[in-house]
């Protein structure tokens, strides 16, 4: 269902003169904002901000560079291959990112975690994959470690300083995490023979948890050391990786991979949490309930695949507790419980099974088939879950929706719901393939899109007409309430993702992922942006500023009565 702007507007929930709109975590704009309370009043002095904003929509571009609206600039605070301290570099192919702050009074100085998500061997490590057809023969142990070094995800201390952002080089606190580290399993019993793993990778998105750790999510993990899949008879066979075949270097089980991270910033400690479930995690979204358990939300990135919702049973865990799975058709949550699931019982051979084959069990006990549920966020107005479901070409979705989930009576540990499609893709809303979501700290809501670079700009495939990958905003004040106007354009090839507000809301920090991903010679790359001397394209984290960001984020403030 497509709505217009007035039905938009009364669906997402519209605020007015009277309504206040302040998430309790201000540190975490993006991916834990969780719903206020508390309501006071917005003045209209305030409310006047949005007059004055003028904000202009920016015309779809294919132009190799960062395009910005007016009223908004950027710039670079860091790039793969950009030392970190003497020994560590930063990796390839950033994506999700996240800051926070040494202290609530000081939101200028802090760590930025940053997902590695994947490499490409030709810029990374050197080999050709178009030249070479057998990986083995003509590859090396060197080349993979190189490869193996560039994914995960880099800690880097860094402080703004005349309005700008900049890398506090060679701090105690700048590390990687890679495909190399060792990392505890936060679970009870060994997996595959081994209860502490090696190495994190395939890291998409990400969230952090009330207790200020980051989560780092491991997507398409079977690229790298394939995966196993069962026949009929529940017989295990290995399917080899469709990418880069490291396990033909490395024999590391695929079980060890395809798990949520937990990363402590202040010392590197990782540790990878089995009773969330083992699928192509985009995101974890968690929600601290009252009692200081905690709801984590999180999605399989793939065709037909599913929505999850983690509840604890105990205080700031990650273990105990239940996984359910979406069934949005009948809005229920339905438990992926051996204990009291007969199905489960019958085809696998005890808990940790079901959560290492989570794909598989989702569908036994009748879960819903999702277009790529990827990022989830919570509406810090209205408590509603806001999920994007980015596309299933197969099925003729080719530009994907976001999905609204209305937990039963607001409560986030319910295991009923109402689902509802928010917002389509496509040429009436001027944007397709929605991936990340950000709300800020006035409730205006954030996308950025993910058109893959063999379908953007040709001829023959249905998005032309957007041109580059984009940042779109949704307002929810003034008289852009309810437009989905677009801010910034990524260069070729690129998209734009892990957009996350500075605690004052004055800087979105935004990765820019993948440019010139279609490059076949490095002579001649697709895209030559950040334009550095040697003209290779770097993925990169910015720094986006400017009187609409700062203008927008002003809303929140709750005037004396």
């Amino acid at each position: 269902m497509i709505y217009n702007r007035r039905q938009f507007i009364n669906f997402l929930g519209k605020a007015s003169l009277g309504t206040v709109m302040m998430p309790q975590f201000l540190i975490s704009c993006g991916n834990t904002t969780t719903p206020t309370k508390a309501f006071g009043s917005i003045s209209k002095e305030r409310l006047s901000l949005l007059k004055n904003l003028n904000l202009q929509a920016l015309a779809a571009s294919n132009k190799d560079d960062l395009l910005l609206t007016n009223g908004l600039n950027y710039h670079t605070i860091i790039k793969w291959g950009d030392k970190i301290s003497d020994t560590e570099s930063f990796g390839f192919n950033n994506d999700f990112t996240c800051f926070i702050p040494f202290n609530d009074d000081n939101p200028k100085d802090g760590l930025l975690w940053v997902n590695h998500e994947y490499i490409d061997p030709l810029f990374v490590s050197g080999f050709d994959a178009n030249k070479h057809e057998n990986s083995t023969a003509h590859r090396t142990i060197e080349q993979v470690d190189k490869e193996m070094y560039n994914v995960g995800g880099s800690i880097v201390r860094i402080r703004e300083e005349n309005g700008v952002w900049k890398m506090v080089k060679n701090d105690s606190h700048n590390r990687r995490i890679t495909a190399k580290t060792p990392i505890k399993l936060n679970w009870d019993y060994p997996i595959k023979g081994q209860s502490t793993v090696i190495g994190t990778l395939a890291n998409c998105s990400g969230g952090i948890t009330p207790w200020k750790t980051f989560l780092t999510c491991e997507e398409n993990y079977d690229s790298f050391f394939g995966e196993t899949v069962y026949t009929k008879e529940n017989n295990a066979k290995h399917v080899p990786s469709y990418a880069y075949g490291w396990e033909q270097f490395y024999n590391y089980p695929p079980e060890h991979y395809g798990w949520v991270v937990e990363v402590n910033p202040k010392n590197g400690m990782a540790q990878k949490h089995i009773a969330l479930g083992r699928f192509a995690h985009e995101c974890c979204t968690l929600y601290e309930l009252e009692d200081k358990r905690v709801v984590a939300y999180t999605g399989d990135d793939k065709n037909d695949e599913h929505l999850y919702k983690f509840v604890s049973s105990q205080p700031g865990s990650l273990k105990e507790g239940t996984l359910y799975v979406a069934d949005t058709v009948n809005g229920k949550w339905l438990p992926l419980d051996w204990q009291n699931q007969p199905i489960l019982q019958q085809n696998f051979k005890d808990q940790t099974e079901v959560l290492i084959r989570a794909r598989e069990a989702a569908k036994l006990i009748g879960a819903t088939q999702l277009n790529r549920p990827e990022d989830i966020e919570i509406d810090p107005i209205t408590g509603n879950i806001f999920v994007t479901l980015t596309n299933n070409k197969p099925k003729g979705d080719f530009h994907g929706s976001i999905l609204k989930i209305e937990e039963q009576n607001g409560a986030f540990d319910a295991l009923t719901f109402k689902a509802e499609t928010y917002l389509a893709g496509g040429d009436e809303n001027g944007f397709s393939c929605p991936d990340n979501l950000a709300f800020d700290m006035s409730g205006n809501l954030w996308i950025t899109t993910d058109m893959s670079g063999t379908s953007m700009n040709k001829a023959d495939k249905p998005y032309m007409s957007f041109k580059n990958n984009s940042l779109f905003v949704i307002p929810r004040l003034g008289e852009n309430a309810g437009k989905v106007i677009r801010v910034a354009s990524a260069p070729k090839d690129a998209e734009l993702t892990g957009p996350w507000f500075s605690p004052d809301g004055k800087t979105l920090f935004l990765s820019v992922q993948h440019p010139g991903e279609q490059t076949k010679d490095l002579n001649n790359p697709t895209s030559t942006w950040p334009f550095d001397t040697d003209r290779i394209p770097k993925s990169a984290v910015v720094a986006i500023t400017g009187d609409i960001i700062e203008k927008m984020n002003m809303l929140n403030i709750i005037e004396s009565r």
